[in-house]
């Protein structure tokens, strides 16, 4: 049986922070003998406190990788693209605040809250 892609975002849901799959959509997948690898990259959704300005699209910010919960001993990695906009009055560039990371860490919230729960502490490879 063919999986859909709409069932293929319902199974990514169950497996990803929440939030990703609101704002930003899967562009690439790579599954190697210990990891998983997934590219993301924002959607391109004006950040809400500069809706009434005009913006251009200056591209992306360098990707941010960001370990999160293993999926069947395999580590997942995320590969985040967050996108900028120069707002054409005064020059600035500017971009959503995300806060997928803890603190500190290149883990998700969620997977070093689990860790920190688990171990104790973070580890700084796991």
């Amino acid at each position: 049986m063919e999986a859909t892609q709409e069932q293929m975002l319902l199974m990514l849901e169950l497996i990803l922070p929440k939030e990703i799959l609101q704002h930003f959509a899967v562009t690439n997948l790579e599954v190697l003998p210990k990891e998983v690898h997934l590219y993301l990259d924002e959607l391109n959704e004006v950040p809400e406190e500069y809706k009434s300005e005009k913006l251009s699209s200056k591209g992306f910010h360098p990707e941010a990788v960001i370990q999160d919960f293993p999926i069947r001993n395999k580590a997942l990695y995320l590969h985040v693209r967050r996108r900028k906009w120069e707002v054409e009055s005064s020059g600035k560039v500017v971009s959503k605040t995300w806060n997928l990371m803890a603190d500190g860490t290149r883990y998700s919230k969620e997977f070093a809250a689990f860790l920190k729960g688990l171990l104790g502490y973070l580890p700084d490879k796991f």
